[in-house]
């Protein structure tokens, strides 16, 4: 059992971006559009998209597919094949700097700051099995 889990383990690799400062609304558009995609291509949706938080998150997934690399170095072809997705890629909300800006009449306006914390998986995609 734990020979079975420690194999899953290393066909996983993590990365994790934290304090990104983007907002989460933003950076989770660019996130739904490589979540389940194989990472060449991913890698070709961030490179060539114009959203700005694309840039840090292709850097991002560099970071893992080097991961996933170093964790499975005889697992090589299994990377150019195609075989290794985005398994998942959560966008979660991060600290908040709070800021104030004049306003008409004497007020004062909040302004939010906001920024977020991004983690990626890899995983090997499982073969399709014929009945």
């Amino acid at each position: 059992m734990a020979e079975k889990l420690k194999e899953a383990k290393r066909q996983t690799a993590i990365a994790k971006l934290n304090d990104v400062p983007t907002s989460p609304r933003k950076m989770r558009l660019v996130a739904d559009t490589v979540r389940g995609v194989e990472v060449n291509r991913a890698l070709d949706l961030l490179k060539f998209s114009k959203k700005a938080p694309s840039i840090r998150l292709e850097k991002l997934l560099r970071s893992a597919i080097a991961n996933w690399e170093a964790k499975n170095p005889e697992l090589s072809k299994e990377l150019d094949n195609g075989n290794v997705v985005v398994k998942t890629i959560m966008v979660n909300a991060g600290r908040t700097l709070k800021r104030i800006r004049p306003c008409p009449q004497g007020r004062a306006g909040r302004i939010r700051k906001r920024s977020n914390h991004v983690t990626i998986i890899l995983d090997v995609k499982k073969p399709v099995e014929e009945a």
